[in-house]
């Protein structure tokens, strides 16, 4: 089936060509190219198809597909011979670059006897001769199959590396990587790096290139010391090749790389990644190359004791590591042996077996902010998420429950009393009870002290809604307590009854504020049904009879939290009163029933009364009581949340420091119980805020991370997903980019994201901010493809056109900078017709202008009416602005399109309207004062204001004057840095004066 329509003339042709050579390598770029060359011989002329055939060829080279490529080059090759005047001088050099294509795709296949690659090259020196070629790329083809089967290569180096380069050499990366992985076979590491660095650094590079050489560097740095630097290369290397079939042997390497250096869960991560290269890639040599890296990551798991771990491996079944590993090791020792005895030697399989056996270079190299453990990705394990590592940074490990009883009565009764206790070991007890209750030979103990089957049932669906309702599920909790409280009527237990619909009622009143987008009326609605929820609990107290003490302290507490809930809602301090006389009451009742958690419970609400009263200083005072009373008396496992709130307190109060010690205090003490029940994701969060304010931010993003992990365990993955996402944002602050990227590629490969079920505007926020990260990164390929994804999904978000508007916008620059003009303006179009709906009257005039800039300066005067056309636009909306009091953050949009106009006029030669487009935006700003902000702008005015005049418009007197005065000014005002450039513009106009 056609993948489009077949041209109808030879410029319709050419046109589909260079839309085909835009897309990425694969299957459909391959198919279209096939189409083309059809299409192209049904033209009578030969430079059609010429072009045609390249286009083929180099769709085969770079989608793994070598047998095909040579048969192309054939066809070429003929027309060559038989019309050589088709060929122009570039077709011509094209032709003769591509002879290496050839030895490359014949040299990667086995069935190709030694002798014809022997044979080809020879055709090659002869077909470079009789043109007056220098034979450089021909002796590097010869040492390349000299390295490939094994022979001694010091006289084929020689004879390459000691020729000047030519034309139709390998690019300078390409021979920088090959020149290193001499020096590394000779093992010389050092040296080899040594070579290798303008690579590494970017400074030299190809299509393949620096991630071709990054896999090959990555040992060698390890092993000269480099762990840091190989960690960089990695996440930034490892983007440059997965999912691509031509670098099927790169994505190899950083598989092995995670296996020798501690983690082996990262590379299975990534293998997941890659599945599509065990179908897709058609080189021998390469599914050699990746096969032997995925057995040296299989193999290493195994050892571990990890075979039976669920893999992603080749279509059609269901793999273990075991399994797999098995596969890849017949399919990988049958490659080696074929190469082997094509080339007569056994260098396949003894690099091969090298490969295999190489011990780990590290016991643990933290890879990526998500670092996770083999014990995690067993089956069943919900969390996904790491262990803690990070020096420096205080992290929780639980410790283990105490031994549970074995006895199922004794089991039963012991989950009650440490639940009535509200100790947090209670819900190991419920989970190995509900373990026990869904097996299907389950036999109910006979005990009066036991009761009923049905209130044990009961039992556990309260523990579901508590665990529910913390996740922020409150509409599940209001099912599980009111299911909860009918069978515990039909056993026969009133008190409990009481308790699971008081429960209900209040999960109730948070329901009801779920969903919305937290207005002012919808905090007012909340408030109220928070009201009605603590009277109907009060009214559920007094009806009942007859409670034990600690069912009545619940209920108290409960009454407590409603209250306290809706002073937290409303923010009214009016609120206040009536939740201090509820947790005195809740007090006083507890500590005359020796109610030690609800003692603590009455006085950490008192705190956090005092808190949102805005009474820090009483705050502290009630907390600094509670953590003597919990060092005396207990509950031990409420210190780390006193601890936690304490350190809010001192944040609030603006004691970063103080509040840093009470917060890694309570993490420490947190250590000894489970995560959930001491709030350590919370721990984590707030001391990520402590240490941002601290001057830390490497530390915050770690204890963003550890937050997030914790929140995952806990089956709270929206948190973990935001927490996840300021982590990369701030990654992203930090300028740590690759780290940002792998962070974010981590989390959209989860299951629930790639299935789904994540909220479809988070998953969408994660993907914006990746988009971001790729533009940061200089990736602006990939960051193009993501913001127009995105900006054509979110164009369907009829309940929010300002988040629309917001995304088209960043897509209209993203394009622009890619030189892309008219989707840029297609674009444009849609996020003015989001802003329409919903104003973004800075970001759009913003959007606006950096599209005229752009287009300008890429197009130059030919460029200038479009652009015009934009500022006109962007006038319209600073208009709208205006109409509507709208105020933007800095300077007036009408300053900001001044200026553009200034510079758009530039970049077009029109100096004179330049100047006065400046001039008038220089009036707008007006002078600048001794106050932050708004001297750099000027001064950037002042500086091209000077630019154009002096230096464009050859008139350096009034420009000088124009300088001099502004540094005057400046200067007088303390604005010492602005004064700088315009100084120095000043010096550079008298200079050349």
């Amino acid at each position: 089936m056609a993948t489009a329509p077949h041209p109808q003339s030879t410029d319709e042709l050419f046109h589909a060509l260079r839309e085909n050579h835009r897309l990425p390598y694969g299957r459909t770029r391959t198919v279209t190219a096939e189409e083309l060359v059809d299409a192209a011989e049904r033209f009578a002329e030969p430079v059609p198809l010429i072009h045609a055939l390249l286009e083929l060829q180099e769709a085969y080279t770079y989608g793994s597909d070598p047998r095909k490529s040579p048969v192309v080059f054939a066809r070429l090759l003929t027309l060559f011979d038989e019309q050589p005047d088709a060929f122009d001088e570039r077709l011509r050099a094209q032709l003769f670059w591509r002879f290496k294509w050839v030895a490359n795709a014949l040299r990667a296949l086995p069935e190709i006897p030694l002798a014809s690659l022997r044979q080809w090259l020879t055709e090659m020196r002869d077909r470079y001769e009789k043109e007056g070629l220098g034979l450089q790329p021909y002796y590097g083809q010869a040492y390349q199959l000299a390295v490939h089967v094994g022979e001694d290569t010091t006289l084929a180096y020689e004879l390459w590396a000691g020729r000047r380069r030519t034309p139709h050499s390998d690019c300078e990366a390409c021979e920088i990587c090959e020149r290193a992985l001499y020096r590394v076979a000779a093992g010389d590491d050092e040296r080899a790096l040594e070579v290798w660095a303008p690579v590494l650094a970017g400074k030299e590079s190809c299509q393949e290139e620096p991630a071709r050489s990054v896999s090959h560097a990555l040992l060698p740095l390890l092993r000269t010391g480099h762990a840091d630097r190989a960690r960089e290369l990695h996440l930034a290397g490892y983007r440059a090749c997965r999912r691509n079939p031509s670098m099927a042997g790169e994505v190899g390497r950083h598989l092995e790389f995670c296996a020798l250096t501690g983690n082996e869960a990262r590379g299975l991560e990534l293998l997941a990644e890659n599945r599509n290269l065990f179908d897709e890639v058609d080189s021998p040599l390469d599914q050699l190359d990746f096969l032997t890296g995925v057995e040296v990551l299989l193999r290493r798991v195994e050892g571990l004791g990890h075979g039976e771990l669920p893999v992603a491996g080749y279509a059609g079944r269901a793999w273990t590591v075991a399994g797999l590993c098995a596969e890849v090791r017949g399919r990988g020792d049958g490659l080696a042996d074929r190469f082997d005895t094509r080339n007569g030697t056994s260098a396949q399989s003894g690099r091969r077996t090298v490969r295999l056996d190489r011990a780990p270079l590290l016991d643990a190299l933290e890879l990526a902010l998500r670092t996770r453990g083999l014990d995690e990705l067993a089956p069943g394990n919900a969390a996904g998420a790491a262990g803690a590592r990070g020096a420096g940074v205080a992290v929780s490990v639980s410790r283990a429950v105490s031994a549970l009883p074995e006895e199922l009565p004794e089991l039963i009764r012991r989950a009650r009393e440490l639940d009535e206790e509200g100790h947090p070991d209670a819900r190991a007890c419920w989970a190995r009870l509900r373990g026990l209750v869904a097996a299907r030979d389950y036999s109910h103990p006979e005990d009066p002290a036991v009761g009923p089957y049905g209130r044990l049932c009961a039992d556990l669906l309260s523990d579901e809604a508590y665990r529910a309702a913390e996740r922020g599920d409150y509409a599940s909790a209001v099912d599980l307590h009111e299911e909860a409280a009918g069978l515990y009527e039909d056993a026969g237990a009133p008190d409990d009854v009481v308790l699971a619909r008081a429960c209900a009622l209040l999960a109730a009143a948070e329901a009801a504020g779920e969903g919305g987008e937290g207005g002012e009326g919808e905090a007012e609605v909340k408030a109220a049904g928070l009201a009605d929820a603590h009277a109907a609990v009060v009214r559920l107290h007094e009806e009942a009879t007859g409670l034990a003490p600690y069912v009545e302290g619940r209920l108290l507490r409960l009454r407590a939290s409603a209250l306290g809930v809706r002073l937290q809602t409303s923010g009214d301090p009016a609120h206040a009163a009536v939740v201090f006389a509820e947790a005195d009451l809740l007090q006083e009742f507890a500590t005359r029933h020796g109610l030690t958690t609800q003692v603590s419970g009455a006085m950490l609400l008192r705190a956090g009364t005092y808190a949102l009263s805005g009474d820090l200083p009483a705050a502290v005072a009630e907390i600094d009581a509670l953590r003597d009373r919990l060092a005396s008396d207990g509950p031990a496992w409420h210190l780390p949340r006193a601890l936690g709130l304490r350190g809010r307190l001192q944040l609030g109060l603006r004691d970063a420091a103080a509040a840093h010690a009470d917060l890694a205090e309570g993490l420490r003490l947190a250590a000894a119980w489970p995560a959930d029940a001491v709030d350590t994701s919370r721990l984590h969060a707030d001391l990520a805020q402590t240490c941002l304010h601290l001057g830390r931010p490497d530390e915050a993003l770690t204890h963003l991370t550890r937050s997030a992990e914790v929140d995952l365990r806990d089956g709270k993955r929206v948190d973990a997903f935001c927490t996840y996402s300021n982590a990369a944002q701030l990654c992203l602050d930090l300028g740590r980019i690759e780290d940002s990227i792998a962070l974010l590629d981590s989390l959209l490969g989860e299951p629930d994201v790639t299935g789904g079920e994540l909220d479809d505007r988070l998953v969408a926020q994660l993907r914006l901010l990746r988009a971001r990260a790729l533009h940061a990164g200089d990736d602006l390929k990939a960051a193009t493809a993501e913001f127009v994804a995105l900006a054509a999904e979110s164009a369907g978000w009829d309940d929010d056109p300002g988040s629309h508007a917001m995304i088209a916008a960043e897509t209209v620059m993203i394009l622009a900078e890619a030189g892309e003009f008219d989707r840029a303006g297609e674009v444009a179009d849609r996020a003015l017709a989001a802003h329409a709906l919903s104003p973004r009257y800075e970001l759009i005039s913003n959007c606006l202008r950096e599209l005229a800039r752009l287009r300008a300066q890429q197009q130059g005067p030919d460029g200038l009416a479009a652009a015009l056309a934009h500022l006109d636009e962007a006038g319209r909306v600073a208009e709208a602005a205006r109409a509507a009091g709208f105020q933007p953050v800095g300077r007036s949009l009408e300053t900001a399109l001044a200026y553009e106009h200034g510079r758009v006029h530039a970049y077009v030669g029109a100096y004179e309207d330049a100047l006065a487009a400046l001039e008038k935006a220089l009036g707008l700003l007006g002078e600048p004062g001794a106050e932050e902000g708004g001297a750099g702008e000027w001064a950037e005015c002042v500086r091209l204001s000077g630019a154009v005049e002096g230096i464009y418009l050859e008139r350096p007197a009034p420009a000088l004057v124009r300088l001099d005065a502004a540094v005057a000014r400046l200067t007088a005002l303390g604005h010492l840095e602005e004064c700088e450039p315009l100084a120095s513009l000043a010096a550079q106009l008298r200079d050349e004066g």
